[in-house]
């Protein structure tokens, strides 16, 4: 059943994959400020905001403890959801390790896989985008040895300092993984993009399918009353995406300036 939402402003907007954390703390900080300055700009105008996933680059939540840093971010989002905003996050392979505390602290809405819903008539699929691909037998079997509880209580067992060390090393590999895979000639070979192509045959009432992930800013037809989009990345693309007067843009953010 799709979830109804009926926007009070004008508009919702879509972001992804800020990796708050890396690669230092003095960049991640300058990323950080620029989020919170576009998050300012958009005030006046959004109805409800979805992040969809990688917010942070390493985020888990002991009983007790928390990741420290992104104060500013934090801060802008509980400001927002105290103005009338809705703010929904979505889980990522960074940043699925949440368990509650953002939604008691903050007030936002936490989703662990994929959300459809309807805004204003249209029909949206949410999703981070990992595990979707049907040949990433490797990822999707750690991806459930992960949000499993018997290891979530195991490595909530170990001291905070070794376990971010642990986590940081396997993302800064993930990273250059990634870095060596080049980006596709063919757009149309985006796993992503084909993922939509099949979850439409079954499912034609969808009009828009969202997902980041893949840090590849993109919008492409499915028909001709369906869309794929990836929302980028603020890691590099700056991008994010805009749904108003039932059409949906991808936009970079223009303010933004490298220091």
């Amino acid at each position: 059943k799709f979830r109804k939402e009926w926007l009070a402003k004008s508009s919702a907007y879509f972001l992804s994959d800020f990796h708050l954390g890396v690669p230092s703390q003095k960049e991640s900080r300058i990323r950080e400020d620029k989020i919170v300055s576009f998050l300012k700009s958009i005030e006046k105008d959004a109805s409800v905001i979805y992040f969809l996933g990688d917010l942070f680059d390493f985020w888990f939540e002991w009983k007790q403890v928390v990741p420290k840093g992104f104060v500013r971010f934090l801060a802008q989002i509980a400001q927002m959801v105290e103005k009338g905003i809705e703010i929904h996050f979505f889980k990522g392979n960074h940043d699925m390790w949440q368990f509650g505390y953002l939604e008691k602290e903050l007030g936002i809405q936490l989703h662990s896989d994929e959300l459809e819903t309807e805004i204003n008539g249209k029909k949206f699929f949410l999703h981070h985008g990992d595990g979707l691909e049907k040949q990433d037998k490797y990822y999707n079997l750690l991806k459930k040895i992960f949000r499993s509880h018997f290891f979530q209580w195991l490595f909530a067992r170990i001291h905070p300092n070794t376990s971010i060390f642990i986590a940081q090393y396997f993302s800064k590999t993930s990273r250059k993984q990634n870095k060596s895979i080049k980006k596709e000639q063919n757009v149309e070979d985006d796993w992503l993009y084909q993922y939509a192509k099949n979850h439409f045959k079954n499912n034609q009432h969808i009009n828009f399918y969202l997902f980041g992930h893949r840090h590849h800013p993109l919008v492409m037809e499915i028909n001709k009353n369906c869309s794929y989009v990836n929302i980028g990345d603020w890691l590099q693309n700056f991008t994010y995406a805009r749904y108003e007067k039932q059409k949906i843009e991808l936009l970079n953010y223009a303010a933004i300036k490298k220091k």
